[in-house]
């Protein structure tokens, strides 16, 4: 095995497995109103499906830790599929924000299985096999990938949900079975020893684990701060994301369904180009936390541009800056969170980190959901940009520590340091940078 041939899976499995998930994305929330749910409905079912990843982030990450990547991200194809065709049926009865927010704490499940478990294989194979270059570079071509897959799978999906809306449900389903079959023969732990435990020693077992995860994580400031960053983050986000197919189709003054793939298309696009200059980006700029800084700013003004404005055409492209400056934040936020977390806890960190996005999200969803109900989605907008603004002073906080982790420099994900078991960094000083 080759860090060559690691990068290759890695890149192949988020691929397909963002093809599969994105084909229902551009139309999920026009395919709850259809079946029935008011916006508000709609975004409470989302928040379920949201609180069913806080819920679950930490076991499912537990899961990673001890019998191994593999076996959680098998696990979360098979969940996803389950809550698939669960959607499916909901919608053909018409069954109500109830029963679509249980199914959406499934799906939920289903995406925790996945969320620090291919990351986690991804650092650990790369250690094993030497890889000398930086984590953000390999995360961002992630993001190419995976913004091309979803480039393929929002305009696909809007244009089957211009035949049906349940259409695009179909054909996920149909893409998850042959990501299983993909994923059993091609992704194997490496680097990273499984452990099997008896089934009663779950409990402890998590806990053990949970806390060993949460000390390396919550204790340690600087991935405080970054889980402070996650949680406005998932505050504003989720939210800006469901709620722009009715908001644009209002301002188009339009129903067409076809005009919600294709702006998820060109999400897409934009969310590779914020990966490529966050891939450029990381070669001349010596600190993460300028970049992350230069993020934000960019995205809070965008959105609070969104909510002002009243024409479709400038509304579609400051959502596509949004999504573009999240395409730069997120593959440098990756790269700081895995340089200052060991090995052994890398999944449950992850999913602890991803449990506080998670959390956010559930506050965001449903409170933007009931402004956007009473005084219009443009009010939403603004509201979103703001809060986004907050995680501004956080990521200056977590600049003045000037931690050996800002510093972005091309060194080998195994050569540790050997008091704590992470990469070694240069310091600050020693990097040319543009501040």
């Amino acid at each position: 095995m080759t860090s060559r041939r690691v990068i290759g899976t890695y890149l192949a499995i988020a691929g397909l497995y963002t093809l599969s998930a994105s084909l229902i994305w551009g139309v999920n929330t026009l395919f709850l109103l259809a079946a029935g749910l008011t916006i508000t409905e709609v975004f409470v079912a989302n928040a379920a499906f949201t609180a069913g990843m806080m819920l679950f982030e930490i076991p499912t990450g537990v899961v990673a830790d001890t019998s191994g990547r593999r076996i959680s991200f098998l696990a979360s194809i098979v969940v996803l599929f389950t809550g698939t065709l669960l959607y499916l049926w909901l919608y053909d009865i018409e069954a109500g924000v109830v029963a679509f927010s249980a199914a959406s704490v499934l799906l939920g499940l289903g995406f925790t299985f996945y969320s620090g478990a291919v990351e986690a294989w991804l650092v650990d194979a790369l250690a094993t096999t030497d890889f000398d270059g930086p984590l953000d570079s390999v995360f961002a071509k992630g993001g190419y990938v995976t913004g091309a897959a979803m480039l393929v799978g929002t305009v696909g999906g809007g244009f089957l949900g211009q035949v049906s809306l349940a259409l695009p449900y179909v054909v996920r389903a149909a893409l998850l079975a042959i990501v299983f079959s993909l994923a059993a023969a091609g992704m194997h732990d490496v680097g990273f020893e499984t452990r099997r435990i008896p089934l009663g020693a779950y409990p402890s077992e998590m806990r053990r684990i949970a806390l060993a995860g949460i000390r390396h994580g919550w204790d340690r400031r600087s991935v405080r701060l970054l889980m402070g960053v996650s949680f406005v983050q998932g505050g504003v986000l989720t939210w800006m994301f469901y709620a722009w197919p009715p908001y644009l189709l209002e301002l188009l003054d339009a129903d067409a369904v076809w005009v919600a793939g294709a702006v998820a298309g060109a999400i897409a696009v934009a969310m590779m180009l914020g990966n490529g200059i966050a891939d450029r980006l990381t070669r001349v700029c010596g600190r993460r936390s300028t970049l992350l800084l230069w993020a934000v700013g960019v995205e809070a003004a965008a959105a609070v541009g969104m909510g002002l404005t009243s024409s479709f055409w400038a509304a579609t492209g400051l959502l596509l800056v949004v999504m573009g400056s999240t395409g730069v934040l997120s593959p440098v936020k990756q790269g700081y969170l895995h340089q200052v977390i060991p090995s052994a806890e890398r999944a449950t960190v992850v999913s602890f980190d991803s449990m506080i996005g998670s959390g956010g999200s559930v506050l965001g969803q449903v409170g933007l959901g009931r402004l956007s109900d009473r005084q219009g989605l443009a009010a939403g907008y603004v509201t979103a940009g703001v809060v986004t603004a907050a995680a501004l002073p956080i990521l200056a906080l977590l600049r003045r520590l000037v931690e050996p982790a800002d510093a972005i420099v091309g060194s080998s994900p195994k050569s540790a340091c050997a008091a704590q078991g992470l990469p070694e960094v240069s310091t600050v000083d020693t990097v040319p940078r543009i501040d």
